[in-house]
């Protein structure tokens, strides 16, 4: 995978819209087959989702506390 942008912020919304599109892609299945189990992935991708928005944000936030900018590729280690 390229990643063309290396700004940490549009990282983590990639990320996001990538389980979302996920769970679009369950809740069909599970319409078309009346599939309980889809819905219960469904549920656990979201629950997984946020998550990882809260661990991704704060580790945006520890950054921007740091004076470092959200690029990336300056982002090599997180010193306390």
């Amino acid at each position: 995978m390229v990643v063309l942008r290396r700004q940490l912020l549009a990282m983590l919304l990639g990320l996001e819209l990538m389980a979302a599109a996920a769970n679009v892609g369950l809740v069909h299945q599970a319409c078309l087959l009346s599939d309980a189990e889809a819905l219960a992935a469904v549920a656990i991708v979201i629950a997984v989702a946020a998550a990882e928005a809260v661990v991704g944000l704060s580790l945006i936030l520890r950054v921007l506390r740091s004076g470092r900018g959200l690029g990336a590729g300056e982002l090599t280690q997180l010193r306390g």
